[in-house]
């Protein structure tokens, strides 16, 4: 089992990397609150039906709390508002940009609240990480469009956030007990504020087509078990800036992937990014040499 833990970081991030695919096709044929509602209510139902099969035991009345606080937080408020962005016009790249904040403000919060000491190493592969990012994201750039509002650019902002506080929370009050109990009061809480920010929002026009099928299936199974579980393991078995480092990687992971589905341009200027992302990665994350 020790060994396999190995592969989780990688898998984690090639499996999150692929969330760009699901928000694709499904964007056109759903409000983003309204597609998240339904994504989590679904997430949240395979997640009771398989406590029942593994006779997975039930969660207390804080745990339920505390796991429905952290899924209000990464899945209501973190995507919720990323959706939100994008929808009314944000570009993708500078929406992952300003997401890309997250790892080195998770790192101020676990400093804080969990009280991890950031190495001056840590902070340096965190740093270098970041520019990686940018320089990964650069070329999406360039044509920024009316989509770049104070609404979005606050809304970005709230995301990272969201985020940050989620994963800190879930470290510091939801790391005990079951892990699939646990997921499932996330989505709960996740899309309950789903389902409120729909009614009030949203005329709720959905377009069922296979595309939207197709996005739903993916995000659910992939996304919404399959990499959640996998961060879940991350927070509860390690130091949370390290963790958040991680997702530095995404951006690059996402240009590799549609480089290879979508044809999309995957410049030298890129690839050089990757690297240093990669090197920031290992900074962030490395331990010290044993003596």
């Amino acid at each position: 089992m020790h060994s396999l833990k190995r592969f989780i970081p990688a898998s984690f991030v090639v499996l999150w990397a692929t969330g760009f695919i699901g928000a694709r096709y499904a964007m056109p044929w759903a409000e983003p609150f309204t597609f998240l509602a339904a994504r989590f209510v679904i997430a949240a139902l395979l997640l009771a039906g398989l406590m029942l099969v593994l006779g997975s035991k039930r969660a207390t009345r804080a745990e339920a709390l505390h796991a429905t606080v952290a899924g209000i937080l990464i899945h209501g408020i973190y995507l919720g508002a990323v959706f939100w962005a994008i929808h009314r016009g944000m570009p993708a790249g500078l929406s992952a940009l300003i997401v890309g904040l997250q790892p080195l403000i998770t790192a101020v919060l676990a400093g804080r609240f969990l009280g991890e000491a950031i190495l001056p190493r840590h902070w340096a592969g965190l740093a270098v990480g970041l520019v990686g990012v940018i320089i990964v994201l650069w070329p999406k750039l360039g044509a920024l469009g009316g989509g770049v509002t104070p609404e979005t650019l606050t809304a970005s902002l709230v995301s990272v956030l969201g985020m940050s506080a989620g994963t800190i929370w879930q470290k510091r009050y939801a790391s005990g007990g079951d892990l699939v109990a646990a997921t499932m009061w996330q989505y709960i809480g996740g899309g309950s504020l789903m389902i409120l920010a729909s009614l009030a929002l949203e005329t709720h026009t959905v377009i069922i087509n296979g595309e939207l099928i197709f996005a739903m299936a993916w995000l659910v199974l992939v996304l919404s078990i399959g990499a959640i579980f996998l961060l879940m393991v991350m927070i509860r078995d390690g130091e949370m800036s390290k963790v958040a480092s991680l997702f530095y990687l995404v951006p690059a992971v996402t240009a590799v992937i549609a480089w290879a589905l979508f044809g999309e341009r995957l410049s030298l200027v890129q690839i050089v990014g990757m690297a240093i992302a990669t090197l920031g990665v290992g900074l962030a994350t490395a331990r010290p040499a044993k003596t």
